[in-house]
């Protein structure tokens, strides 16, 4: 098998955003620019880039790629993405049509200017968390109708009338307490800066040796804590105990290889650092809802057109 060919999401790059793939055109006046596409399209295709983007569907269903969450969309599907985080939408056609005029209304905003804004406007930093969420990508419920409502006045206005528009969104997705994460878990930014910087050592320790057996006893001895001390300061952190967040970290990786790779399932479960295949397969099939075979299977729809 080939082992070096890799299946790597695409970088978008802003000059590629042309008005005729359906992007406004760029006035260099907003902090938010509106996206809309029907389907076949060359946007649709497993890519990243440097922005926010909410991501609303409003006709066709079939699978979505966030990261390494696969899931099912259908009309209202509603879910914003941080910076840099793969995802696609693949539609099926059952009714043996191939195209649609409009399947998606976007909006595409960069983290900057709210972060900025928010040290001058107290209020602003209501929606840092959720955006910090958004590093997992988050699906919305409930919020499909007023998200419409709201992206299409966003479409149709200009300077600041589209910007309280905007705000207004933002409120509704921050206190949106209807949701839930797509990718894989990661830092919660609950403690404080100094148990932070230690718990980011402990998380990089072990993302970056996930194939070795890992010691929760000798990482508490590190930290100067004992082993009960550092599994409740763990599980309070991370909202994961020790071996779930290992199983978890593994089973990413696993992901990681299965999407981007064509090595036997068989070696992936040692290279991401479990000792038997039949843990590996019980262990991603409890985190993901299927099996490694079928998670790849499913996974090579990401680059449907």
């Amino acid at each position: 098998m080939n082992h070096a060919r890799q299946r790597s999401p695409e970088l978008e790059s802003p000059y590629g955003r042309d008005t005729r793939l359906g992007y406004e055109a760029h006035e260099g006046d907003s902090v938010v620019r509106y996206l809309e596409h029907g389907i076949p399209n060359p946007l649709v295709r497993w890519h990243f880039h440097e922005e926010y983007e909410l991501h609303l569907i409003v006709a066709t269903a079939g699978k979505v790629f966030v990261g390494d969450y696969i899931g099912h969309f259908q009309p209202g599907h509603l879910v914003l993405t941080g910076p840099r985080l793969p995802h696609n939408w693949v539609s099926n056609f059952e009714d043996g049509s191939a195209a649609v005029p409009l399947r998606d209304m976007v909006l595409q905003f960069a983290h900057a200017p709210v972060e900025e804004a928010a040290q001058r406007f107290p209020e602003l930093r209501e929606a840092l968390p959720m955006l910090e969420r958004a590093s997992r990508g988050i699906e919305f419920f409930g919020l499909s109708d007023e998200a419409r409502q709201r992206i299409a006045r966003i479409k149709a206005s200009r300077g600041l009338r589209r910007l309280c528009e905007f705000l207004e969104l933002l409120a509704a997705l921050a206190n949106c307490a209807d949701y839930r994460l797509l990718s894989s878990i990661q830092l919660q930014s609950n403690e404080d800066d100094a148990s932070l910087a230690r718990l980011a050592g402990i998380l990089n320790h072990l993302t970056d040796n996930c194939s070795q057996p890992f010691s929760m006893g000798a990482l508490a001895r590190e930290a100067g804590m004992s082993e009960s001390q550092f599994s409740r300061y763990f599980r309070r952190a991370t909202g994961n105990s020790f071996t779930d967040f290992v199983n978890r970290l593994r089973v990413n990786r696993a992901c990681q290889l299965l999407l981007e790779t064509d090595r036997y399932i068989t070696n992936i479960c040692y290279d991401a650092g479990f000792n038997n295949v039949a843990n590996f397969n019980r262990r991603f099939l409890e985190i993901k809802g299927v099996t490694p075979k079928k998670y790849r299977q499913q996974a090579h729809e990401r680059f449907g057109r």
